[in-house]
């Protein structure tokens, strides 16, 4: 990562607003009001203490044993969900789903399932949107409006490995792939047609600011790096970028830290030298991977001992949380998570804040786009049972022919046979493009009903 990468400002997402900016928008079409039956039920950042969050946090296991229950059947899955997507981050657990009335119910249950939250602790806190309101959430999440840290890079990355974990085990179908492909690429416009993500800042370097702000020389302090993954690395490439030389990397496996270290002339450490690394430590970034705590009230203890006059800053920025928020009742210990982050980034929202109509005019197109795309799906089935009756109709037809032309050679009866499929593919050519017309415009219904009766097509 370039050192212009990890010149950052602190800056945080505001809530959803009017979409203004250069570019035009098209009026959002009219649309069913369960666009397919799409529902999102979530928890994110602005509506649950980190406390709840990581009790939420969803290890890639368990999401891949939920999603590989869509692959295995229709009796597997629940039966009212026919579809849905996971999109587990540290500051939200969002559920696209797709399917009937009680979709929504059937989800937070199978939330509650894989998690182990009661429901009723997550009701006061979970939101849920259907329909166009869900296509529009996850283009704003996916384009960086909906993050803690405004316009933050790895958002996006996010969405997309969600959508193909879910393709690859067969619970994301037509309705998931049209959503979440609408997401993406509104993600990628707003940030290649806008400023949002032009000097990208982290929840990484946001931890890295609030050290630089609590330690009056933060080129001289002692830092120690637990973890090795991309929020570890952008953290020490922010330390690095800010002239920090004492960085010691902290891993599980050796080869990570090795590498890491080497990138900033640090040093690495393995897991076991770990309480030695915390004696030495003026400031302390977490960020594993670990179901429990990495760093516990003893171990700070017993370092802050060895050290009675010199304070220690812990950041943790791990989900679930990587240190004991005990750790920080021992005296000369400052603790901060990604509560006490938010509450840092929300001063410098200014910074962005002229972006976000630019970003939001975005949101709004791909969002018609999308419902647009998702009206024609409606559709599908029906032009589906349209064209299978037209052909079941050209080959009897066909067939109550042939022995007009049994004379023929073959290859005459294969271009008579050619023609017959052209002649249908043309005649209803226009009728199908008229039917995914009126789709896009919401007036479908109508239509369909008339084509089903003219046809004698079962509803």
């Amino acid at each position: 990562m370039s050192a212009a990468a990890v010149h950052e400002l602190d800056v945080a997402a505001p809530a959803a607003g009017p979409s203004q900016g250069a570019v035009s928008a098209p009026a959002e079409p009219p649309h069913s009001a369960s666009a397919n039956g799409l529902v999102c039920v979530g928890v994110s950042h602005r509506t649950a203490p980190v406390a709840l969050r990581e009790r939420l946090a969803i290890a890639e296991s368990a999401v891949s044993t939920l999603l590989s229950r869509f692959g295995c059947g229709e009796n597997a899955r629940p039966s009212s969900v026919s579809e849905l997507v996971i999109l587990s981050t540290c500051n939200r657990l969002e559920a696209y789903a797709t399917g009937g009335r009680n979709a929504a119910s059937a989800v937070l249950t199978l939330l509650e399932e894989t998690t182990g939250v009661p429901a009723a602790e997550l009701e006061p806190v979970v939101y849920t949107l259907t329909g166009a309101d869900a296509v529009r959430h996850l283009a704003r999440t996916a384009a960086g409006l909906e993050s803690m840290v405004i316009g933050e890079p790895q958002i996006l990355g996010q969405v997309s490995e969600a959508f193909a974990a879910a393709a690859a085990t067969g619970a994301a179908g037509h309705v998931m792939s049209t959503l979440f492909r609408g997401a993406i690429r509104a993600g990628r416009r707003a940030r290649s047609e806008t400023a949002i993500n032009r000097n990208p800042i982290t929840v990484s370097s946001v931890a890295v600011r609030l050290a630089e702000a609590a330690i009056p020389d933060l080129r001289q302090a002692s830092v120690v790096v637990v973890g090795a993954g991309e929020m570890a690395e952008l953290a020490v490439s922010a330390l690095h970028y800010r002239g920090v030389n004492d960085i010691s990397v902290v891993s599980r496996t050796r080869e990570h830290a090795d590498r890491l270290a080497e990138h900033v002339g640090g040093r690495p450490v393995s897991l076991e030298r770990l309480q030695d690394a915390l004696c030495g430590a003026d400031v302390v970034i977490s960020s594993t991977s670990a179901p429990h705590h990495v760093i516990t009230r003893s171990m700070v203890s017993s370092a802050m001992a060895c050290r009675p006059d010199r304070p220690m800053l812990l950041i943790d920025i791990a989900m679930p949380r990587d240190v004991d928020p005990a750790a920080a009742t021992v005296p000369g210990v400052t603790y901060a998570d990604l509560d006490a982050i938010q509450q840092h980034v929300q001063a410098g929202i200014e910074e962005r804040a002229s972006e976000i109509p630019a970003v939001e005019t975005v949101v709004e197109h791909e969002t018609a786009e999308c419902l647009a795309a998702l009206q024609q799906l409606e559709v599908q089935p029906l032009i589906a049972d349209l064209r299978a009756h037209t052909d079941d109709v050209r080959r009897v037809t066909l067939d109550g022919a042939r022995r007009h032309f049994a004379h023929l050679s073959e290859r005459d009866r294969a271009h008579i046979e050619a023609f017959s499929e052209s002649l249908v593919n043309r005649l209803f050519h226009q009728p199908t493009q008229r039917l995914r017309q009126e789709a896009r415009n919401g007036q479908v219904a109508g239509y369909a009903m008339a084509v089903r009766h003219l046809f004698g097509l079962k509803s």
